[in-house]
């Protein structure tokens, strides 16, 4: 059976507490590795049980923060019942219209011919009939 969360809480404040007097009152003040390994490994245990009991405790919480989707559990629909009817016939008859046939289908394009049509339009002036039409204009 799990413990409860206040009894972890304080559990691991106790073992932090004495984790730390060891370690640092006993182990350092008297040069002793055994003493202080022993006072780091009780601390380390009070903050992983310090983590789980906040961990515990924050899963349990419910926050609720109204227009936040992200922050609450979902509790269902939030139609009203006469929302939810009006939706479900509005699909209904969707769903009939679509089953019905009475989508059109667009009908398709002719296809392209094979063969470019002729080309009607005159060619473009060449590079240096232009670079001297540019200048005379300039020079005007």
């Amino acid at each position: 059976m799990p413990l409860p969360r206040g009894l972890l809480l304080c559990l691991s404040i106790v073992l932090m507490a004495a984790g730390g007097g060891t370690a640092l009152g006993v182990g350092l003040a008297q040069q002793s590795a055994p003493l202080f390994a022993l006072g780091l490994f009780l601390a380390m245990g009070g903050v992983a049980l310090l983590v789980s009991g906040i961990c515990m405790a924050m899963k349990n919480l419910q926050v609720g923060v109204p227009g936040h989707s992200l922050l609450h559990p979902r509790t269902g629909t939030r139609f009203s019942p006469q929302q939810a009817l009006a939706i479900q016939r509005r699909l209904d008859r969707i769903r009939r219209e679509m089953s019905e046939g009475s989508v059109r289908t667009a009908e398709p394009e002719p296809p392209l011919p094979s063969t470019p049509p002729p080309w009607t339009m005159e060619p473009p002036p060449s590079y240096d009939t232009v670079m001297k039409s540019q200048q005379h204009s300039e020079r005007l």
